[in-house]
């Protein structure tokens, strides 16, 4: 029988008897190996920015962006998905973040929901996904059924398509139309890819959220003036960013962003 072939990510550690190291030894190596994460990053941008264009111009007409994953990759998507109304104040349903397992998998892992290749395009259907949308399917292996199977459902019914992926020439890439392949190498704990992998992955995701919402109009200057004011924390920075901008006194400032409830609504008022 022929052995399956070892990925990047599945490969071994470079570092051996792990158990016998310092918790000083632990930490430096981890830290020594997590710099090769941005520097992996960099070299696949223009990947990125292709996909960040396609992005831009759906949502620029009404489509949605939706996340695919499983595990660790899918609670990242989870997670970008979920910060993007609060952070720019784009309504609830415009970027989705599903896990294979559903939203208890968030928490804890379910058994075997990522082996069932047809259960992200059901997932997907139940969102009404369309030719107007963009998936991007979320796997460090680049072979995980659930995510393989929903890209490869959605681009046969003419959605578009990416990954992000940390093994080079994967199942997963070669089915999209816009693969993103950031090659860390192995992991300190050997096929641990919560580490690197994870880290490249929300890496990544925070460069396409933030350029896609940045490309959107949903910062001004650099400044996050469509946030949701959900906390007294937010309601501070927003505060901060009317004072900064008009030149008022803190007093002044709550008021407008009482009155109006955003920071772009109040600015607004006063130009």
């Amino acid at each position: 029988m022929k052995k399956p072939k070892i990925t990047t990510t599945e490969s071994a550690s470079r570092y051996q008897s792990l158990e016998r190291m310092s918790v000083s030894e632990l930490l430096k190596n981890i830290n020594r190996e997590d710099r090769r994460v941005p520097i992996a990053v960099a070299g696949v941008i223009p990947q990125i920015e292709k996909l960040v264009k396609v992005i831009v111009r759906k949502m620029k007409t009404g489509g949605r962006l939706f996340y695919i994953g499983a595990g660790t990759s899918g609670r990242l998507g989870v997670v970008d998905a979920s910060e993007i109304p609060p952070t720019y104040g784009m309504s609830q349903g415009r970027v989705i973040g599903l896990i294979a397992g559903g939203d208890r998998a968030i928490r804890q892992a379910v058994e075997h929901a990522e082996d069932d290749p047809s259960q992200a395009w059901r997932d997907l259907q139940n969102h009404g996904i369309s030719k107007a949308d963009v998936v991007i399917g979320i796997a460090a292996s680049g072979r995980t059924p659930y995510v393989v199977g929903g890209v490869k459902t959605a681009r046969a019914n003419g959605v578009v398509t990416g990954c992000i992926t940390c093994n080079q020439g994967s199942e997963l890439a070669v089915n999209v139309d816009y693969p993103i392949e950031v090659k860390v190498g192995p992991e300190f704990v050997t096929g641990s890819t919560r580490m690197k992998a994870g880290t490249a992955q929300k890496l990544v995701l925070n460069m396409i959220s933030t350029a896609t919402m940045v490309r959107l109009g949903r910062v001004k200057g650099n400044k996050m003036v469509d946030m949701q004011l959900t906390n007294n924390k937010l309601i501070h920075r927003g505060t901060r960013m009317i004072m900064d901008e008009l030149g008022v006194n803190e007093k002044t400032a709550l008021a407008l962003l009482k009155k109006h409830g955003s920071v772009r609504k109040a600015l607004l008022a006063r130009h």
